[in-house]
């Protein structure tokens, strides 16, 4: 049986929840925001070391600019609500995509979290924000190539924003497609698909599919 160390999850449904609850779809991502806090804490308590979260793409700037500036208001909202969750738990914070465009504030407060979590030694929670895997790849690839370094399995690897495998990726909300998501890490995941909308997600199914995963055989293409 192969341990589960590093779980990564597409959070997708906020907006189709909050519709078939008639509320706004800014009311979807602040109870997705919730769903979240409970998901990583559960993960802290199951022994998980890394935990990443599908919290912005690079694709999310086509959404209207009303929600795109509630997302970033949220994402402020949240990591500072959420710090003292972090702590708590022993929890580090980590963030993986291009920080490049958000606001100064933002930055600083994703930086603060960072740093207030530093030594923290339990789960690793990594939201990926602005994130898109091709952009992760491509700019590990430009990495190298400013560096003058040969481009091969190994270095580009290790230019990416975080290396780690991914050993069970799961998504919320119905759709079977990696959206992007942590392309080169998940190359041998286990993936599972739920219909639950990520607002309705909650820790029972998540034990649920943490189990089926280690039901599963992996043979990274081996016998």
């Amino acid at each position: 049986m192969h341990p589960l160390s590093h779980l990564a999850i597409i959070m997708d449904g906020n907006g189709r929840w909050a519709n078939e609850q008639g509320l706004t779809r800014t009311k979807g991502h602040e109870k997705g925001a919730v769903v979240v806090r409970e998901v990583t804490t559960y993960a802290a308590k199951y022994e998980i070391n890394r935990l990443t979260l599908y919290a912005f793409s690079t694709e999310n700037w086509k959404r209207p600019r009303t929600e795109v500036d509630f997302l970033m208001k949220l994402l402020a909202r949240f990591l500072k609500q959420e710090l003292p969750t972090l702590l708590a738990h022993n929890i580090r914070f980590d963030v993986i995509g291009d920080m490049g465009p958000f606001s100064q504030s933002l930055k600083k407060s994703i930086a603060h979290t960072k740093e207030a979590t530093a030594n923290n030694t339990g789960l690793t929670q990594v939201l990926a924000l602005n994130y898109g895997g091709l952009d992760e790849i491509t700019r590990a690839a430009q990495r190298l190539v400013d560096a003058h370094a040969p481009i091969t399995t190994a270095t580009l690897e290790t230019a990416l924003d975080d290396p780690t495998p991914v050993d069970l990726l799961i998504r919320t909300g119905g759709e079977m497609r990696l959206s992007n998501f942590l392309l080169w890490q998940a190359a041998y995941a286990e993936l599972r698909f739920t219909p639950t909308l990520w607002p309705a997600f909650t820790c029972k199914e998540l034990e649920t599919l943490i189990n089926s995963y280690y039901q599963s055989v992996r043979r990274f293409g081996g016998l």
